[in-house]
């Protein structure tokens, strides 16, 4: 093949992108900042730098005063885009949080800026910590946000419908000043959102429909929550990346995400590992795959996934020239399958993609674990159930003061006379 000349390396050099951010990062530093003056490295390094665009704080510990003098100085700087504050309360209290989150997102807007990225991952402050942003993310700083990361801060069922409610508010807003929120990236793994603050975010998702890539591993979410992002889902047109692994689909929750997957045609990565699929889950994602062309990431591992519906699934990767990897690890093939599996692949000229087996679980393993109904969730809490067929009726057995003992008066002294007894004896 012959070298590129020198207008074709003129020509890929000039549709390179790179982008230079001017980061002031304290990133691993291990820094205990309780009082103003520990803060005052970062002050001066913040105030010294003449266009900051991101402050990195990762790795250390901030303190209420002293996320104050950090947040005076970054009133300087309307240039300011990028807040990557994960993992910088280590070691608070909860009550410490939410005031210093407030100070810093006070600062962000008080310097007119514009914020293309928040990362708040890592910080376990729960509901409080998102009422304590609720300002910053309804405010005029965040109607540019492209990257919101929250991930692993214990937002529970609470924290992601006041999230959702900020994010609803923010995109009504800004649409009405003409620049819509045009979010890209959501990432919200390890908070327990369950089945209600999934649907709280998806409300909000369906109404940005911008996103790029969610991620939203091990949140306790079932089939309720996994249809109502589905449908929102369809809604976001752009969609690249879908990272629900560890979730608890189940049949019911896969039907309603192969609805979707349709209307998702630029996505290039899908991970649905450990949610249990189950092998009627599977075969619903095969049948409607082939409209994904761009898929280069397809992860169905650890699903209880049986032979034949992961045959379905090769099946109908057959032909997806961008694919580089397609991951059934932990199912229940058995030898035979894995077998057969391969030989599928390898008949596509594509048993490259196929990620490792080691951990198959074999296929002896009883059908009755299969059954639709193990591992589902049971009706959400608080609904009431008023069909009378359907009502536990009885008496109480709790005791009374008038029959609170099942001996008679006599009895009851007959018997401790022969407890003392034996007491003595």
């Amino acid at each position: 093949m012959a070298e590129p000349g020198v207008a074709e390396v003129a020509d890929l050099l000039a549709k390179t992108k790179v982008e230079q951010v001017n980061e002031v990062s304290f990133k691993g530093r291990g820094l205990k900042l309780d009082k103003a003056e520990d803060a005052a490295e970062i002050v001066q390094a913040v105030e010294e730098c003449k266009d900051l665009q991101a402050l990195r704080l990762e790795g250390n510990t901030v303190g209420v005063e002293a996320a104050r003098v950090i947040a005076a100085a970054l009133e300087k700087h309307p240039e300011f885009e990028r807040a990557l504050w994960s993992d910088m309360f280590t070691g608070r209290l909860r009550s410490e949080i939410p005031p210093s989150l407030e100070s810093l997102g006070g600062a962000v807007i008080s310097a007119n800026a514009h914020l293309v990225e928040l990362d708040l991952s890592d910080n376990a402050f729960g509901p409080d910590g998102v009422k304590a942003c609720r300002g910053l993310l309804t405010s005029k700083a965040v109607y540019t946000l492209e990257m919101l990361k929250l991930n692993n801060n214990g937002l529970g069922v609470g924290g992601g419908q006041i999230l959702s409610e900020a994010l609803i508010e923010c995109h009504t807003a800004s649409s009405a000043e003409g620049k819509p929120l045009a979010l890209k990236v959501f990432i919200s793994g390890r908070n327990r959102l369950e089945n209600p603050g999934a649907k709280a975010l998806s409300k909000a998702f369906k109404i940005i429909g911008t996103l790029e890539e969610v991620s939203m591993p091990q949140n306790g979410i079932q089939h309720q929550g996994i249809t109502a992002l589905a449908e929102a889902f369809s809604e976001n047109k752009n969609l690249r990346v879908v990272n629900l692994n560890d979730n608890i689909f189940t049949e019911k929750g896969a039907e309603s995400m192969a609805k979707a997957l349709p209307n998702m045609t630029n996505v290039e990565v899908i991970n649905f590992g450990d949610c249990l699929l189950r092998s009627g889950g599977a075969e619903a994602i095969a049948k409607v795959i082939s409209s994904n062309q761009y898929l280069k990431e397809l992860i169905l591992s650890y699903n209880e996934i049986r032979k034949d519906a992961a045959i379905s699934v090769a099946e109908a990767v057959e032909g997806k020239e961008h694919l580089k990897k397609l991951d059934l690890n932990g199912n229940q093939l058995g030898e035979e399958g894995i077998e057969e599996l391969s030989g599928t692949l390898e008949a596509f000229d594509m048993v490259d993609v196929l990620a490792s087996l080691s951990d198959d679980e074999g296929d002896d393993i009883d059908d009755e674990d299969d059954e639709e109904g193990v591992g589902e969730e049971e009706e959400e809490e608080g609904e009431a159930v008023d069909d009378p067929e359907l009502q536990v009726r009885g008496t109480a057995i709790t005791p009374t003061r008038e029959n609170q003992s099942p001996l008679k008066p006599n009895e009851t002294e007959d018997l401790t006379e022969v407890m003392g007894k034996l007491a003595l004896s």
